[in-house]
C-alpha cells in the first residue's frame, strides 16, 4: 500500500492514496484509510470529503460489527468517472469506455483507411463522440484517454514500413497530436505492452506477477510484466518480438531484415497464407491443407521463442493472445509442444507454460483504458500490483 505524506505539500499524491486505498478495500472506513496509509485522520476526513464532492468516491453505509456506532464506510463511485482506451492499427481502430469499476459500457470497431496522423486524428475523434453518444457519457466525466499502436517507436524502417507497421508517425509525439485532437488528456503505448495490462487486471493473469505476453495483432508483440509491473524498456520497445529473427537468410521482412518472426506466424502470416480466405472456424474443421501448413511452420517458429523468453525471464507463464481466434491459439499451443528443456521446466508447477489469454481481441484497448485509472487514482502503478497481491502489506517509494 502506498504511503501518504503529511507535509500539506503533497495533496494530489494523497488524493490518490486515498482513492487508490478504497480501491483495493473494496470498502473501508477513514479510520482505516488512515491507518492503511499513515496519513492523519484530520488530512483523510478533508480528502474523503473532497472526493465525495466530486463523486469519485460514495458512501457505502455502516458495517455492524461488535458494539458501538460502526463507522461510515466508502468505496469508490463506478461512474464517478470514465476512461477511454483505443488501439490503432493499419486498417483497424478499436475503442472502449470503461467505468472506474473497469466494466466495459460500450465498444466500437472500424476500418481505418489512411492510418497516418492526417487520416486517424479527425476519424477517432468521431469515433469518440459516437462511443460516448451511445453510452450517455458525457464528455466531462471523461479523465482520460489511453492509446495503443503497433511498436517500435522513434526506429527508422521498423515503425513506419510494411503491412503490420502504422505509417506516418515516427517524428510526431503523438499523446500531443491526439490529446489535441480528441480535447482531452491522452497516454500513448504500446500495443502489446497495453495488452499484457489488460491481461493481469482483466484476464488470465491475474494472479501473476512475471509473465511475457505473445500478442498477435497484426504483428507479434512482447508485452512483459515483471515482479507486478509492466516493463517497458529505456525508449518504450522492450518486446519487439516479430522482428526477431528465427530463420537465417529467410523469407524478406518489410523492416529490412530476414525470418523475421513477423513473417511466420503473425495474423498477417497467416492471411497470406490462406489467400484471404475470411472464415478461420471453418478451415480448421475442415482440415484445411493451407491452414496447417502455417500451424506447422509458425509452431516450429514460436517454439524458439518459448525457449528464449523463458531462459531470458524465467516467467510463471508464457500467454499467447490478442487478434488470432481461439481456436488458432489453442492450436498452436497444442502443436509446440513438447516444450524445450529450459529454467521453466521443473516440477511442482501450478501454472502451465503456456496459457491461451482470455480477453481476446479487446485485450489491448482495455489495457488502455487502464492506463488514464492508474495516471488518476495511482501514486505508483508497480504499488497497484504489489498491494494487490499481497492483500495490502506493500509500501511505495514516492
Amino acid at each position: 500500500m502506498a504511503i501518504g505524506n503529511n507535509s500539506g505539500k503533497t495533496r494530489s499524491y494523497n488524493r490518490r492514496v486515498v482513492l487508490e486505498t478504497v480501491r483495493l478495500q473494496g470498502t473501508v472506513s477513514r479510520t482505516e484509510i488512515a491507518r492503511r496509509t499513515a496519513l492523519t485522520t484530520q488530512a483523510v476526513s478533508n480528502i474523503t470529503a473532497a472526493l465525495l464532492a466530486e463523486g469519485l468516491l460514495r458512501d457505502a453505509g455502516r458495517r455492524r460489527s461488535g458494539r458501538g456506532q460502526p463507522p461510515i464506510e466508502y468505496e469508490v463511485n463506478p461512474d464517478g468517472g470514465f476512461t477511454i482506451g483505443v488501439e490503432i492499427g493499419p486498417r483497424f481502430q478499436q475503442s472502449v469506455l470503461v467505468n472506474l469499476a473497469g466494466r466495459v459500457l460500450a465498444s466500437r470497431t472500424s476500418a481505418v483507411d489512411d492510418p497516418t496522423p492526417a487520416g486517424i486524428g479527425p476519424c477517432l475523434r468521431r469515433e469518440i463522440d459516437a462511443l460516448l453518444e451511445s453510452a450517455g457519457v458525457a464528455r466531462a466525466a471523461i479523465l482520460g484517454a489511453g492509446v495503443v499502436m503497433p511498436g517500435p517507436f522513434g526506429i527508422e524502417g521498423l515503425s513506419s514500413v510494411g503491412p503490420t507497421a502504422v505509417p506516418g508517425w515516427l517524428a510526431i509525439d503523438a499523446a500531443a497530436f491526439l490529446g489535441e485532437a480528441l480535447g482531452m488528456p491522452v497516454l500513448v503505448e504500446n500495443d502489446a505492452t497495453a495488452a499484457a495490462v489488460g491481461e493481469r487486471l482483466h484476464g488470465v493473469a491475474r494472479e501473476l506477477r512475471d509473465f511475457c505476453l505473445v500478442h498477435f495483432g497484426t504483428g507479434i508483440g512482447l508485452g512483459l510484466v515483471l515482479g507486478g509491473q509492466p516493463y517497458t524498456g529505456a525508449f518504450g520497445n522492450a518486446g519487439e518480438l516479430g522482428h526477431v529473427t528465427v530463420e537465417p537468410r529467410g523469407r524478406p521482412c518489410p523492416c529490412g531484415g530476414q525470418g523475421c518472426l513477423e513473417c511466420y506466424a503473425s495474423l498477417h502470416s497467416l492471411a497470406e497464407q490462406l489467400g484471404g480466405a475470411a472464415d478461420v472456424d471453418a478451415l480448421i474443421r475442415d482440415g484445411d491443407p493451407r491452414f496447417n501448413a502455417w500451424i506447422d511452420i509458425a509452431a516450429e517458429k514460436l517454439l524458439i521463442m518459448v525457449g528464449i523468453l523463458e531462459n531470458l525471464f524465467d516467467p510463471e507463464a508464457i500467454v499467447f493472445g490478442g487478434r488470432l481466434p481461439d481456436a488458432v491459439l489453442d492450436r498452436l499451443i497444442a502443436r509446440i509442444g513438447p516444450l524445450p528443456n529450459t529454467v521453466s521446466h521443473r516440477s511442482g508447477r501450478s501454472v502451465p507454460r503456456l496459457l491461451r489469454g482470455t480477453t481476446g481481441g479487446l485485450t489491448p484497448a482495455l489495457g488502455a483504458a487502464a492506463l488514464p485509472v492508474f495516471e488518476t487514482l495511482t501514486p505508483d502503478f508497480g504499488a497497484v500490483i504489489r498491494a494487490r497481491d499481497t492483500g495490502g502489506s506493500s509500501h511505495a517509494r514516492r
